[in-house]
């Protein structure tokens, strides 16, 4: 198994307060919140950095493939930062990377993956991510020596 991700690795962070519903019956939030958290820091860059249009743009990304680590508890009211990065970006698809540490710590919680495919919004068929969202991946790719 690969050693946890460290902040360093991380070009982009984004604060998410956890919320009072998150935490389950042991105290801790939910393992399904965490893919929610994931989303979160995906969806703010591509909308505010990448000029994705969610309710009318041609191109929308659908999630492919995902997968999270989970490292050690969090609970509410912790402020987590989620750190998002670029593993592989391709012509229609990129897989983000993303590092959830709580507020101000150095050991991350969890850590996981989610894989994009760009597709025509009318036909559902893979389509070259557009150039504006391309650039803004492209601030967040890092090379696999800074990985780790």
């Amino acid at each position: 198994m690969s050693e946890p991700a460290s902040r360093d690795g991380y070009p982009h962070f984004l604060v998410i307060p956890t919320r009072w519903m998150d935490n389950d019956i042991y105290g801790h939030v939910n393992n399904v919140v965490y893919y929610s958290y994931f989303d979160t820091v995906i969806n703010r860059w591509l909308i505010g950095e990448g000029g994705l249009d969610i309710e009318r743009g041609d191109v929308i990304g659908v999630a492919a493939e995902s997968h999270c680590r989970y490292l050690r508890g969090v609970s509410f009211p912790t402020d987590i930062d989620a750190g998002l990065r670029v593993g592989k970006l391709g012509r229609s698809s990129v897989r983000y990377e993303i590092g959830l540490f709580p507020r101000g710590e150095a050991r991350v919680a969890a850590e996981g993956y989610f894989v994009h495919v760009f597709v025509d919004r009318a036909n559902r068929k893979p389509t070259p991510i557009p150039d504006r969202i391309r650039a803004a991946l492209e601030r967040l790719v890092v090379p696999p020596s800074a990985v780790g």
